[in-house]
Formats: C-alpha cells, sequence, structure tokens
C-alpha cells in the first residue's frame, strides 16, 4: 500500500516533473523518457522506453500528438494521482512482485483482474455475456476488497469492473479505490450513471478511468444496445471531457457493425468527444440466444489485422491508442486468460479464466486465490499455452475450440453460467466453421508477415510439476 509519506514524495517529484515539461512539453517529455530508462529497463525493455523518447521527440508523429493531447486535456491533479498509481504501483512494483510470484508458486500471475461486482444491468445488449448471468447476485464490498488485498500480495495492481452495470456498485467502487491507492481501476460502463458527482469522485480519488460502450453510429450502436443508448454515451463523454477525465471506449465488433465501428468518421468523432483508448473485442458466441452469424467472417478478421496496424502507424494513424484483443496476440504470445495475464470473477464468486470461458473449479467463497491458480482449470493453462503457435489464432474457444473441449473434459470444471447451464460441446460447435476457415487465411497472414518476440517463458516449455 501507499503510505502518506511515499505518496507526498511522489506528488512533489510529479509537480517538478510537470512544470519542466510545461517549459518545452514535446523536447522535455521526450528527455524524461529517455532517463525512465534506466529505471524501467530493469523491469521492461530498454529499447521500449528509447524508442518512445524518439517518438514523442518527432512532431510529425502520431503519438507525439497523442503524449501532449493527454498532458494538455487531462485535469493535472487526477493525472498526477492516476499516474502514481499506474506507473509505481501497477507498471514497476507490481510487475516485478508478479514475476517473482511466478517463478515461487510455479502458476500464473495476472496482471490483471477483472470482478463483476453486481449482475444487475439496465441493458440487455446482444453478445454480452452478462446477459445470460441474471441480475440479482452481487459481490459485497468486503469480498472484492478480499480479492484486491490478497493479488497485491502475490503482484497484482489493476482491476477492471465489468458486470452487469458496475457503476450501480459506484460507491464501493470509489471506496475501493480509495483503500487501494497503489491500484489502477478501470470500469466497462454503458455509461448510463455517469453524472457530475461521480466525475468529483473520480477525480478526488484519482486512480479509476472509464470505457464505455459505443460501437459506430447511432444507428448501428442502438440496433445492438437499445435506443437512445448512443445518445446516452455521448453525453457522459461530454462530462467526462469537460472534468479533464481519461476515458475510452469498449467496442465490441461482429459481422454486422464491423465497418460502422472501424470508419474513421467513427475514430474521429470519439477522438473530438475526448476519448483516449479504444478497447476491441470480437463478437463472441456465448449463451442459449447465441447468434454465430455475428461472429466476424475471415475476411472481416483479415481487415481488422491490417485496419489495427494502418490507426497505430505513427505518420498515418489516429492519436488514440487502440488495441484488439483477439487480433493483437502476438504482441502478448497468444491466450492471457487463465491468469497468465487476467482472470475474471463473476457476481457469483466463480472464478473463470476468461470473461468469454464461463467455466470453473474455484470460487472466492471457498477458495483462496493462489488455491485457484494452482487447481486443475488454471494450471491447464498454464501447461498449454499458448494454444497456438499462430498467435493469430489465440482463444482455446473461438480459434481452437477443441482445446477447450480437452480443458473442460480433463478438469472437470463446471458451467459457470448463471441462467442456463452451457455443456463445452455446445459452446464449442459454434465454433468449429469459423475455426476451420480462419486457420488458412490466420496462417497465410502469420507466414508472410514478421512478428515481436514477446517473453513466453512463464507457459508451454516450463516442466510440469
Amino acid at each position: 500500500m501507499f503510505n502518506n509519506l511515499k505518496w507526498s514524495a511522489g506528488n512533489l517529484i510529479l509537480d517538478r516533473v510537470l512544470k519542466y515539461i510545461d517549459k518545452d512539453p514535446r523536447g522535455n517529455l521526450s528527455k524524461l523518457i529517455l532517463k525512465a530508462a534506466k529505471i524501467g529497463g530493469k523491469v521492461y525493455p530498454e529499447e521500449n522506453f528509447i524508442k518512445a523518447g524518439r517518438i514523442v521527440k518527432d512532431e510529425n508523429n502520431v503519438w507525439s500528438r497523442f503524449a501532449l493531447n493527454l498532458l494538455s486535456d487531462i485535469d493535472r491533479e487526477y493525472l498526477k494521482k492516476f499516474f502514481l498509481s499506474f506507473a509505481i504501483g501497477t507498471g514497476m512494483g507490481g510487475t516485478k512482485t508478479a514475476r517473482e510470484s511466478r517463478e515461487k508458486y510455479k502458476c500464473n500471475i495476472p496482471w490483471i483482474i477483472l470482478m463483476d461486482p453486481t449482475s444487475a444491468c439496465n441493458k440487455n445488449c446482444k453478445g454480452c455475456w452478462s446477459a445470460e448471468y441474471g441480475h440479482r447476485l452481487n459481490l459485497s464490498f468486503d469480498e472484492m476488497n478480499g480479492v484486491i488485498n490478497q493479488a497485491v500480495s502475490l503482484g497484482t495492481h489493476f482491476y477492471m469492473f465489468t458486470g452487469g452495470e458496475p457503476l450501480i456498485r459506484k460507491d464501493d467502487i470509489i471506496k475501493l479505490c480509495e483503500e487501494h491507492r497503489d491500484c489502477t481501476f478501470l470500469a466497462y460502463t454503458n455509461a448510463t450513471l455517469v453524472d457530475q458527482k461521480f466525475c468529483d469522485e473520480m477525480k478526488r480519488v484519482g486512480n479509476i478511468s472509464l470505457a464505455i460502450s459505443v460501437e459506430g453510429t447511432e444507428q448501428s450502436n442502438d440496433a445492438r444496445r437499445g435506443e437512445g443508448s448512443y445518445k446516452e454515451a455521448v453525453k457522459a463523454m461530454e462530462l467526462l471531457k469537460k472534468n479533464g477525465l481519461l476515458f475510452g471506449i469498449s467496442v465490441c465488433y461482429t459481422s454486422a457493425n464491423l465497418d460502422f465501428v472501424t470508419s474513421d468518421e467513427f475514430l474521429d468523432k470519439m477522438i473530438a468527444y475526448g476519448v483516449k483508448f479504444a478497447l476491441y473485442f470480437n463478437y463472441m458466441p456465448l449463451g442459449s440466444g447465441a447468434d454465430v452469424n455475428l461472429i466476424p467472417s475471415p475476411e472481416q478478421r483479415k481487415f481488422m489485422y491490417s485496419w489495427l496496424r494502418r490507426v497505430r502507424n505513427g505518420k498515418t494513424g489516429k492519436p488514440l491508442f487502440v488495441m484488439d484483443f483477439q487480433d493483437d496476440g502476438e504482441y502478448v504470445g497468444g491466450c492471457i486468460a487463465g491468469g497468465r495475464r487476467y482472470f475474471h470473477i463473476n457476481s457469483n464468486g466463480d472464478i473463470e479464466p476468461c470473461v468469454f470461458i464461463h467455466y470453473s473449479d474455484s470460487n472466492i467463497r471457498t477458495h483462496t486465490l493462489l488455491e485457484a491458480l494452482k487447481n486443475p482449470l488454471f494450471t491447464a493453462y498454464y501447461h498449454n499455452q499458448p494454444f497456438n503457435e499462430n498467435h493469430l489464432r489465440p482463444c482455446p474457444m473461438l480459434e481452437n475450440p477443441d482445446c477447450l473441449r480437452h480443458i473442460i473434459s480433463e478438469t472437470g470444471a463446471k458451467s459457470t453460467d448463471l441462467i442456463t447451464q452451457e455443456d463445452v460441446e455446445t459452446l464449442c460447435s459454434k465454433c468449429d466453421k469459423f475455426a476451420e476457415h480462419w486457420e488458412p487465411v490466420a496462417d497465410e497472414i502469420w507466414n508472410s508477415t514478421t512478428h515481436p518476440k514477446p517473453k513466453t517463458q512463464y507457459y508451454k516449455e516450463l516442466e510440469k510439476d
């Protein structure tokens, strides 16, 4: 935990740093990043800092503009608190402790934990896993606080709230932010409960941001999320921007809306509203009402791969951080679930390997987090990741359904769907056709392009206990 002395010292240093940057934003920020390489290079590759420093110095680079926009658009006191929680707690100390915990316990240790404070939601969006969960279940404040206390000791300092609509529990979320100033929080939200009072609370605690669900035009968005949802989201974004708060968007892309959510018009509008990051998710056919026709086609996935690299290009892209958990697998070594980088706790306390994999053999009310990470289900992830050497086919469900069939059969994990129990064969059979058709396309892309080489020492090649 941050003690008051450390917090005060961090504030003082950041005040001086920001005043120094203000004298020559581009030049001095570049110098500071290069100096940070001497410290951060012990945890992250030093060349990443050197590259970032050069990018910021280049006035023609999109990412240079993005960095300066953050400094000019975000409230300074909020920015300082957010930086302290993320850079020191999440980025430096947490990463180091998590790596040590992996070595000590010989299991996956997550960088992020997702939690559902409640199953309740005032929307019923197509393709949302929580739409299957019902509306009566909640994690208590003490249960969520206990999860964070356990996880921090292992090195996890980043927490995301999903749901349901997590802001139904916004008082408890703010209280968690207060209790854990060395942690960073993000809530995925439909934004209907964002008001000035909540903006004031976000600024006060400083270590929380939002990802607002929005997808394309008003028509394409409301077709999935309900009439009026787009206008509600825009209203919230305008309020968040006015208050100088950091926020982004969460986008579920489908075969039906992909053209809308990747258009320049959509991205330019979001940037104008104050959006700083965009998190894209491939539609997953979960639950009895899933429509397999909404799974993006192999041709659309191929388009997404090239589109992502265009919008992130320093010369041709947008001043917006965009990532796609499906098509960015090459940067993280494939599947990040099962605790390798994250896992999910639903509103019933079930500890699931992924928000899209509703099976579990552990619950926070009967198991510690470490016990869950060492139980058969998460151990199967630990020993089998990556599920494909082609990291454009990362998921054990969507792209490698036989892998999930084997894991659930081998471990005996039970369905955690809170409405209708879905057996693994029913779920995976909805993915077989896409997996078959995507394989040759993904292999052609993978074999014809160069890829980064992320560290993979914490999965498959480790000796089994």
